[in-house]
């Protein structure tokens, strides 16, 4: 099979080439290789039959792997095709770092994107930010934070607002940019780097084997995974001199586990604003975008121009956020938190607000810790105690 590097492919004329960018509708309208035409993966086949080609096809994916797939097919039913060695990953690389060495052009887009925050996504995501470090006390004077950047949206997002924070808020505070490099390919590392030079950033980077750990674990690795990043980010925000680490979680994820628990787990329960670690004394875990909507920060992303990574794992190239086909119960309450939203404006917002506001005179059963309560253990004496409690 025949491949080709972004940098030769880019050299070639335009008007001789044909480019076919297979990744979803939205990852095409959000960017593409100049010139490329969007035709779907299980579409291409289909389209080209009784056709018949002079010149070969440069089949595009996000990462590289899924147009292999395809170009194996294509050569199969004998159309000439070439991958796009790295996807469309490759081509941001290209385009961030020839774009850095511009370093007007890149100062004045740094001061846009801040300015962005401030103005055009004041209401949604700035006051949104602030007042969920407000309501929850996530922010004491002079803490020294560890904000932990994955390289995804949320996290540099979240990386960006602690900042703009440090240096318009009341509180004074520290804050450390830190982010662990697990065993990225090689793509992703770069783009991680670029965009933070972008959003005027200061990384403090550190290396582990994680990746390479969980390679050969079967069941749940993501789980083992996850663990695993956690602890190692506390362990290095504590040598730093942090008593916070900062996490990127944001609303929409708070939803989607309180549903996951009921519909998965039979339990009420949802990722928390912050947490006393258990583990590292003294540390805290805080989630400031606690209160803002995935939906606002993608609209930022896209307003700006960015390109995040968005799987970061090397072995989930074909997960839903690639654009694959591999789906997980959080992608499904994904999905049925969005067609609520086609019904209602509100229930995503009851759902968050009901975590806040839980009546335990109408609950079944809790527990705390070690300790269990079932309705059981006083219905009498509450009985007795209050009539008015009676036939509510």
């Amino acid at each position: 099979m025949e491949s080709i590097e972004i940098e030769d492919l880019l050299k070639l004329d335009s008007g001789t080439v044909t480019i076919v960018d297979i990744r979803t509708d939205e990852d095409y309208r959000r960017g593409t290789i100049p010139h490329a035409i969007h035709i779907p993966k299980d579409e291409v086949c289909r389209r080209l039959r009784g056709h018949e080609l002079s010149e070969p096809l440069y089949i595009m994916c996000h990462t590289g792997e899924r147009s292999r797939e395809l170009v194996n097919e294509l050569e199969k039913e004998g159309y000439p095709a070439i991958n796009v060695s790295g996807g469309y990953r490759a081509f941001l690389r290209y385009q961030l770092s020839h774009f850095l060495e511009e370093k007007p052009a890149a100062a004045r887009k740094t001061s846009e994107i801040e300015r962005s925050i401030i103005t055009t996504y004041r209401k949604s995501i700035w006051r949104r930010f602030t007042k969920a470090v407000h309501d929850y006390e996530l922010i004491q004077e002079g803490d020294r934070i560890a904000a932990c950047i994955s390289g995804g949206k949320d996290s540099m997002l979240m990386a960006k607002l602690l900042q703009e924070l440090q240096k318009h808020g009341k509180v004074h505070f520290e804050l450390v940019f830190l982010v662990m490099n697990p065993g990225y390919n090689a793509d992703n590392w770069k783009i991680i780097q670029d965009n933070a030079k972008l959003l005027g950033i200061p990384l403090t980077v550190f290396e582990s084997d994680i990746f390479d750990t969980v390679a050969a674990i079967d069941k749940n690795p993501c789980y083992l995974c996850a663990r695993m990043r956690r602890g190692y980010l506390y362990s290095h925000a504590k040598k730093l001199g942090c008593n916070k680490i900062a996490l990127g979680h944001h609303f929409d994820d708070v939803v989607e586990t309180i549903l996951m628990g009921m519909l998965y787990s039979g339990k009420i329960e949802t990722i928390m604003p912050k947490l006393h670690s258990q583990n590292f004394e003294g540390m805290e875990l805080i989630r400031p975008m606690y209160m803002v909507r995935e939906a606002d920060i993608k609209a930022w992303r896209d307003y700006n121009r960015l390109h995040f990574i968005q799987c970061a794992c090397r072995f989930t190239e074909n997960c839903l956020s690639c654009g694959g086909e591999q789906g997980s119960k959080r992608d499904e309450m994904k999905e049925l938190i969005a067609e609520f939203r086609k019904k209602s404006d509100v229930i995503d917002k009851n759902i968050f607000k009901s975590v806040h506001n839980i009546n335990l005179k109408t609950v079944i059963g809790y527990h705390k810790g070690s300790m269990t309560y079932n309705f059981l253990d006083d219905y009498d004496m509450m009985d007795k105690n209050n009539p008015n409690l009676r036939d509510k």
